[in-house]
């Protein structure tokens, strides 16, 4: 299992899938990405890690992983990098691509509109996950493939998608990393274990 290493949240995935049992390892290079079996792609910036993947000769090695059919999960800007289409992005926004859905950047404002609620969430067992949303993106539509896995429950953003799965991808707008509950990398794990 690796954890997208070029900019974000790194560590603190990787902590949540040691003890979420996997062997997890960062991946900056395209031999690093040929030898893991799934990929998380952290939160972050998203235009910078775009930038960061040309970089270092990623981008076109992880876009044919994730068509190939990679397990990836994506945590907000990660969520970003793997939708087919972003709006209110830079005009010439690149994705990684492979996940049916449009999402909006920023959706829910600037950083001082960060906020913090609990979430149902399909496919986590054990009550609501509590949810950290920092300059998070939401999912305005998505295709008939992909799964709503949960929706904001009140406020302002109300019904807001902001968890998805589609097949071997997984979404969410929040960061799971930072709580110190690792039932979604639990469950992301276990996933390829099935």
């Amino acid at each position: 299992m690796g954890v997208l290493a070029v900019q974000g949240d790194v560590r603190e995935h990787l902590v949540a899938l040691r003890e979420s049992g996997a062997e997890a390892v960062p991946v900056r290079r395209p031999e690093e990405l040929e030898r893991v079996d799934g990929l998380v792609l952290p939160g972050g910036e998203s235009t910078t890690m775009i930038r960061l993947l040309r970089t270092f000769d990623l981008l076109a090695p992880l876009r044919e992983r994730i068509a190939d059919g990679l397990p990836a999960y994506g945590s907000c800007a990660g969520m970003i990098l793997l939708a087919d289409q972003v709006l209110d992005g830079q005009p010439d926004q690149e994705t990684v691509g492979g996940l049916d859905v449009i999402v909006r950047r920023n959706a829910f404002g600037r950083q001082v509109d960060s906020f913090e609620t609990d979430l149902e969430l399909t496919g986590v067992a054990g009550g609501p996950v509590h949810a950290v949303f920092i300059r998070a993106p939401w999912v305005e539509a998505s295709g008939p493939e992909v799964e709503v896995l949960a929706t904001v429950p009140s406020g302002p953003a109300a019904g807001r998608v902001v968890a998805v799965r589609q097949g071997h991808l997984l979404a969410t707008s929040f960061h799971p990393e930072v709580t110190g509950d690792h039932r979604v990398h639990a469950a992301f794990v276990d996933s390829l274990a099935g």
